[in-house]
């Protein structure tokens, strides 16, 4: 009889068939799946993280914030100015039609749009390539996505008064606890007070928001009195209501401080 010949070869659907549900699939029969997503692949993507984490942690601990000076919600003139990775939308808000009247279309419906087309691409283009010519739909996002921020970006850095925003945000010294204490009972200080010269110059007369200190400047009763009248810097004239006499104790305190 020749080897294999009216063998019949009988199952028995009753015998339970052994499945390890710990092993994971051979995923060498798809293409381009070599490995199991879990613990394989993710372990590696966390792997990758921790670098990153550690990274930024080194950088955080070892490079100091730069900090600037405290903020004022009385200082009207201060322009803030975002992170870098923010720029791209500091820029685009100055858009005539993001911007003003618009200012709700440019700060929420087109960044709205855009970000919420990016997270749609998946779902958009779910072909199986991987090719990024065989992809137009995702591809084309993406880059006019990354064309875009990097456009806006730069002319945010090429057209910004850097100068400017460093000067704004400078930390002036304050006087310490050996500093001399401000006599708040003199009648030149309560002039202060009444016509609102520590909005500018702060409480403590060291320099605030829009004015610089009133402490050690050097200036004789009449040089302060000529200021006080003319105006100086961002301090313009006129802004003294006082009487002759009330402008004589002002000066005279003010060229007393040391």
């Amino acid at each position: 009889m020749k080897k294999g010949k009216n063998i019949k070869y009988v199952g028995d659907s009753r015998v339970p068939q052994d499945i390890d549900k710990n092993i994971p699939t051979d995923f060498s029969q798809y293409a381009g799946k070599t490995e199991p997503f879990y613990p394989s692949f993710l372990l590696k993507e966390w792997m990758v993280g921790a670098v990153f984490l550690v990274a930024l942690l080194v950088l955080s601990a070892t490079h100091a914030a730069p900090l600037e000076r405290i903020a004022d919600p009385n200082d009207t003139a201060y322009i803030p100015l975002p992170d870098w990775y923010f720029l791209f939308l500091y820029e685009f808000l100055k858009f005539p039609y993001a911007s003003g009247p618009y200012l709700p279309i440019g700060a929420f419906v087109i960044p709205g749009i855009a970000f919420g087309a990016l997270f749609l691409a998946p779902f958009l283009d779910r072909g199986p390539e991987r090719r990024p010519l065989k992809r137009p739909i995702a591809t084309g996002m993406m880059l006019l996505a990354i064309a875009s921020i990097f456009y806006l970006t730069w002319y945010s850095v090429e057209h910004h008064d850097w100068e400017a925003t460093k000067n704004q945000g400078k930390i002036v010294d304050i006087p310490g606890e050996d500093a001399p204490e401000i006599d708040v009972n003199a009648d030149g200080y309560k002039l202060l007070v009444t016509y609102a010269c520590t909005s500018c110059h702060g409480d403590k007369l060291n320099g605030g928001a829009a004015g610089p200190t009133l402490i050690n400047l050097g200036l004789s009763s009449d040089e302060v009195t000529k200021i006080v009248k003319e105006g100086k810097g961002a301090m313009p004239p006129g802004l003294f209501k006082g009487t002759d006499e009330e402008l004589k104790t002002l000066s005279d305190y003010i060229s007393s401080l040391k």
